[in-house]
């Protein structure tokens, strides 16, 4: 029986949809979301390649941004405001400014075509973003920590996207520039020199 594992907004439980409609919420430690988990095929990009994206993107848009300061795409629309060089657009038709900046309706209203479009919505809701990244051109999307559909991923792959899936663009853009070590965190920095990334 296949099933589609998405995050809730509260990041500490797991919405299993069945095949048959039917869905749960589980723990995300629990025993069945870990096995849920470990069924997973589609891998994407490695640490590598996920650096080489961050290294050469020149713009972001993030989609599902947020003006709540609650919400995990505030602090991570923060964190790319202040510790990057990137051009930031914040996506989400029902604001008019986030961080200070102008919030525009959908991909399509942007001033350009972003190098990668950060995704905060329901896994459930990633066919159709994948629908406006490609409608806009944009090449890469990049799907939040806990936030996973493999049947889109697959698709997005299968349409010319480079897709990166369940990882926090502020931890893989922190960690490759050697902005998490002071915390402890095992964060698998492929290397151990300040600025791989760059500001």
């Amino acid at each position: 029986m296949s099933t589609v594992v998405e995050a809730s907004d509260a990041h500490d439980t797991e919405t299993v949809r069945l095949v048959n409609g039917l869905s749960c919420d589980l723990p995300s430690d629990s025993p069945l979301a870990k096995l849920l988990k470990s069924q997973r095929t589609w891998v994407g990009p490695d640490a590598k390649e996920r650096l080489r994206i961050l290294r050469a993107a020149k713009s972001v848009a993030i989609v599902g941004a947020s003006p709540n300061p609650a919400r995990s795409s505030f602090f991570v629309g923060t964190y790319l405001q202040q510790s990057s060089d990137y051009r930031l657009y914040f996506v989400n038709p029902n604001a008019t400014e986030i961080l200070g900046e102008k919030a525009y309706p959908d991909l399509a209203s942007l001033p350009e075509v972003p190098d990668i479009v950060v995704v905060f919505r329901r896994g459930s809701d990633i066919p159709s973003v994948i629908d406006d990244v490609v409608a806009v051109g944009a090449k890469t999307i990049w799907v939040q920590l806990g936030i996973w559909n493999q049947d889109a991923a697959y698709d997005g792959e299968a349409r010319g996207l480079t897709v990166v899936m369940d990882r926090c663009i502020k931890v893989e853009h922190a960690r490759f520039g050697g902005g998490l070590h002071l915390l402890g965190f095992d964060t698998g920095q492929i290397s151990s020199r300040r600025g791989a990334v760059g500001r």
